[in-house]
């Protein structure tokens, strides 16, 4: 009987995970990828939703990460322009801080690392007549504004799988990986199946990208002995009611010189984050704890107006970040760059190390160059210039295109169409298909979610639960009111997409 062989399984379906089978699949290989949960079910979904250079990171001195991220930075502002904007930053200062000219050295630095288009220079602000001073305490009277971008994280994760998807590779999520072993030229893996059931499949190359879990892949299922190992760090943050009326964000510069985020959230809230704390246990089970909270809480108090506590708190996220592991003491400190290991007794095997949201494009080029030439595989990159599904608008400008997207559908509610056009880009069209009216969108099953947004999350983009669609496709969960995740799951119970069987692998004897 015959077998199907891949020429590459991909394990984890983070964002590494999903830029790694993207890339290698636009460039011509047939490719698994392997989830053992949802897509971005974890680390992917939990960052504090920036694309950014990481303007602390120049404090320790990773000149070359920073240069590195503000590189992507550009790259991933053009290639998808609906779920990643600019935003800009602003960060009060006070002498008992880092002393300006330090400040000023460090922003002149990263306005100049890479080359910057779309984004504004730094500047120096007087928050007594500047809008983003009215919320902060009395006392905060000079203040610095730069450039970086925000992303919808999870959808990130999301489009990359679908363009891997588009490009003919098989996206197998709530499926993990229970054994592996090398036979020969090729992996023999086991997949443990939605329902239970095993499933064996071929792979000449095999990418480890797991993220918390690479680790424990390496010594309990792929039988390798690793270089490296992960330090895991938790990241926490909490949402709560907005704090201010304007668009900036703001970062706070602490006591324990470590920097907190104030970011605009969903129009109506304010993310707080993040944490870093050293993790023992189960990645997949990483909850805030009550003195994260408190600390964040703590942190923003000593800069706005509105004093808020756990009470004000109406939401909270927590991830595990994969840092490679050094000898730093602090968490805060661990370098955030990442480091590929390539293993070849027997057919290849690469295992990724680390690695952060805004350099994921970068890594994923870097693990297909070098396994690609291992597999007989030659084709040059390409992700550099090529938008994201839904990426494609003209000249990259967003607000021009929402002003077409109004006029062309004036019988969708305004909020609607905003949330539309951020999260599907010109893929709203695929979402509305023939839709002429309200009533077109059938049944309103919650607030916000439709019937045809429903059915397009669970055949197109792999939602199979109500949080799957209430909080990693969208930020419905913020909105919808209680109940909304039981009465979505009712609607799920009658309405399942078919299993399709895995495809586009390579017939062997």
């Amino acid at each position: 009987m015959d077998k199907l062989i891949y020429d590459l399984l991909v394990i984890g379906g983070g964002i590494n995970g999903a830029g790694i089978a993207r890339d290698a699949a636009g460039r011509g290989m047939s490719v698994l990828l392997c989830e053992q949960d949802d897509l971005a079910a974890h680390t992917s979904s939990a960052s504090t939703k920036l694309i950014h250079g990481g303007l602390r990171y120049l404090e320790h001195h990773q000149f070359g990460l920073v240069r590195k991220a503000l590189q992507e930075r550009e790259v991933l502002l053009r290639s998808a322009p609906h779920i990643i904007s600019p935003l800009r930053f602003v960060m009060p200062h006070a002498p008992d801080q880092r002393p300006v000219w330090m400040i000023r050295l460090g922003l002149f630095l990263y306005d100049h690392l890479a080359r910057r288009k779309v984004l504004q220079s730094a500047e120096a602000i007087d928050l007594t007549t500047h809008a983003c001073g009215t919320a902060l305490r009395p006392g905060f009277q000079r203040g610095f504004v730069f450039s970086d971008g925000r992303v919808q994280d999870a959808r990130l994760v999301v489009l990359n799988a679908l363009d891997a998807a588009e490009h003919g590779a098989t996206i197998l999520t709530r499926t993990p990986l229970v054994a592996a072993a090398r036979e020969h030229s090729s992996w023999r893996m086991t997949l443990r199946t939605p329902d239970g059931q095993n499933q064996i499949v071929f792979a000449r190359g095999v990418v480890n990208a797991a993220g918390p879990w690479v680790n424990r892949l390496l010594g309990d299922v792929l039988d390798v002995t690793p270089r490296h190992s992960v330090r895991l760090v938790k990241g926490s943050h909490i949402i709560v009611r907005k704090l201010f009326d304007h668009p900036y964000a703001y970062l706070f510069q602490n006591p324990d010189n470590r920097i907190i985020f104030a970011i605009p959230y969903e129009d109506d809230y304010t993310l707080i984050g993040t944490t870093d704390v050293d993790f023992r246990g189960n990645p997949g089970q990483v909850q805030i704890d009550d003195g994260e909270t408190d600390y964040l809480c703590r942190m923003v108090n000593r800069y706005f107006a509105r004093q808020i506590g756990p009470a004000d708190v109406l939401a909270t996220m927590s991830g595990v970040r994969p840092l490679v592991k050094d000898q730093t003491s602090s968490a805060q400190a661990v370098p955030r760059d990442y480091t590929l290991e390539l293993d070849e007794k027997g057919p290849p095997l690469v295992s990724v190390f680390g690695g952060k949201i805004t350099t994921y494009r970068k890594l994923a080029e870097q693990v297909v160059d070098m396994i690609s030439p291992r597999l007989g595989r030659y084709r040059p990159t390409w992700t550099g210039n090529a938008p994201l599904p839904g990426g494609d608008i003209p000249k990259a400008d967003f607000p021009a295109f929402h002003s077409r997207l109004a006029r062309q559908y004036p019988w969708l509610p305004a909020s609607l169409l905003k949330r539309y056009a951020h999260a599907y880009g010109t893929r709203i069209h695929t979402l509305l298909g023939q839709a002429r009216s309200l009533a077109d969108l059938g049944e309103c099953i919650v607030p916000g979610l439709y019937e045809l947004e429903a059915r397009y999350l669970v055949e197109v983009e792999w939602a199979q639960t109500a949080e799957d669609i209430l909080w990693r496709r969208s930020k419905l969960k913020l909105h919808a009111g209680p109940g909304a995740e039981a009465t979505l799951t009712r609607w799920l119970a009658t309405y399942r997409r078919p299993v399709a069987a895995p495809a586009h692998a390579v017939s062997a004897p």
